[in-house]
């Protein structure tokens, strides 16, 4: 049967059915498609290596992989931040840094190669202490930010603040290895991601 021999019978059928509005038979669309959830965004890194390595340079890049695989783990399943890094190994340097460039640089002491150093210094290539509104909003010592100051509340109570200074914050900046442990840096990258809401 034709689709307009259909919707005459339907009008019909509901005309003989008695009194009434009479209502044609609407053919039923497709379901929408479920909104899509934006991608998130990634951090990903990529370690220099130089193309004939000592046993030094050997030795700190397993250390340095592990340090940040586990680092970048944590940050793309709590947050959707995104960041391309690159990440080098040069002794030289005393502890380790990241510049919003998205550089972070390991120095050769090993006790520096850990998960907790690598979130620090994530941190900072996303604009802890590296950013023009880490200036406008941690610039007096208090981050202003109204997201990171209700969720560090939300963690240690309505008096909680984010402390800042030196390009740095706490609680939950993970500045150092007495810092560490799994709720902190949970927390850390939480707080982060806030910031950026925040307008870091």
């Amino acid at each position: 049967m034709s689709p307009r021999k259909a919707l005459v019978a339907a009008l019909a059928a509901a005309l003989l059915a008695g009194p009434g509005v009479a209502q044609a038979a609407t053919v039923q669309a497709p379901p929408a498609p479920a909104r899509e959830r934006a991608a998130a965004a990634t951090i990903t890194w990529s370690l220099v290596r130089a193309s004939n390595p000592t046993a030094d340079q050997r030795s700190a890049y397993d250390q340095i992989t592990k340090a940040m695989n586990a680092a970048v783990a944590r940050y793309n399943n709590l947050s959707d931040l995104g960041k391309t890094i690159t990440v080098r190994y040069e002794p030289g340097v005393p502890t380790a840094d990241g510049n919003i460039n998205g550089t972070i640089r390991f120095g050769s002491n090993r006790s520096y190669m850990n998960e907790r150093t690598a979130l620090h210094e994530i941190a900072h290539t996303i604009g802890v202490g590296t950013s023009s509104g880490w200036s406008r909003l941690g610039g007096s010592g208090t981050w202003t930010g109204g997201q990171a100051t209700a969720l560090v509340r939300q963690y240690d109570g309505s008096g909680a603040k984010i402390s800042t200074g030196g390009g740095h914050f706490w609680p939950y900046g993970l500045n150092y290895d007495n810092e560490w442990s799994g709720t902190a840096a949970d927390r850390h990258v939480h707080i982060v991601a806030a910031m950026v809401r925040d307008g870091l």
